[in-house]
């Protein structure tokens, strides 16, 4: 009898378990459906990486009125640029790298006001227009993350965000480390990459080895004359292209004149900037260049 009993019960607990199992495999079923693309565009959604060599213009002084072909990437303004322009880019079959300054506070900019006094440090030695943001603020990063949204809103493939360096200039006015900036870089790589955005360092070389693993390419300016391309071929060693502009007229002349042999091959053959993405531009940046 009690043989008969324990039978019983047995077979109540296998007829439960693989009631239990066939409704878990329904509702997995609900989550596995061939007809539902979801993990398809979770997948389609990584980042935009350039392969290493690849070619590039980058113009930011003004609107870009020229799209020219026989380029694989445009580098232009977030703002002076509409959603327009970047179609017009990418319907060419180029791609379309957004450019703001992440780390200063420019005049010019529209939303320039939205800076609180406390976060705006010294004025940018180079750009007496600038000064250095606290890259710390909860309110300058909020400003950014309106940026990354205008970017993701206008379909840009990547963003350049500039100035992420101030640890390099000490007198930045806002004690900023190099920690500060490896912190805000991987900040910003992270917001990117949610609104589908791609992003590369923005020279900042002595951070490379901390945050080269969310960058997916570096822009480099002067690491010729400045005898450091080395330090950026450890992007192309992760097989990420370097971008990487020369300014060998200096930076009181601006006019559509090709530089020297000898300041071309300076520009272009600097040892550790092999395969190097590189380009000779004015200073301003306008669109006249010079390749390799």
């Amino acid at each position: 009898m009690l043989f008969k009993h324990l039978f019983g019960f047995i077979l109540s607990c296998l007829s439960l378990v693989i009631e239990t199992s066939s409704l878990a495999v329904e509702n997995l079923s609900s989550f596995t459906n061939p007809n539902d693309d979801t993990c398809a565009n979770d997948v389609s959604s990584a980042p935009w990486q350039p392969r290493v060599s690849s070619t590039w213009q980058i113009v930011l002084q003004e609107p870009l009125d020229t799209i020219e072909s026989g380029f694989d990437v445009y580098d232009i303004d977030l703002d002076e640029n509409s959603s327009d322009t970047i179609k017009a880019i990418q319907d060419k079959g180029m791609k379309a790298i957004c450019y703001f300054s992440a780390g200063s506070s420019e005049s010019a900019r529209n939303d320039s006001t939205l800076f609180r006094k406390e976060d705006l440090g010294n004025l940018l030695s180079d750009w007496r227009n600038e000064r250095w943001l606290n890259t710390r603020s909860e309110a300058v990063r909020k400003i950014m993350l309106s940026r990354l949204d205008r970017a993701a809103e206008k379909r840009c493939d990547g963003v350049d965000p500039d100035n992420v360096d101030a640890y390099s200039n000490k007198e930045n006015g806002l004690g900023l480390t190099r920690d500060d900036s490896i912190d805000y870089v991987k900040w910003l790589a992270t917001e990117a990459h949610k609104r589908g955005l791609s992003i590369g360092l923005k020279n900042a070389g002595e951070i490379i080895n901390q945050t080269i693993a969310v960058m997916e390419w570096s822009v480099n300016e002067e690491c010729a004359a400045k005898a450091e391309c080395k330090v950026f071929s450890e992007f192309v060693r992760n097989g990420k292209a370097v971008f990487h502009v020369e300014y060998p007229k200096g930076k009181d002349r601006i006019d559509n004149i090709p530089v020297s042999e000898e300041q071309r091959k300076a520009a272009c053959e600097a040892k550790g900037s092999e395969r190097f993405s590189t380009l000779i531009k004015n200073s301003n940046l306008d669109k006249w260049l010079q390749r390799c």
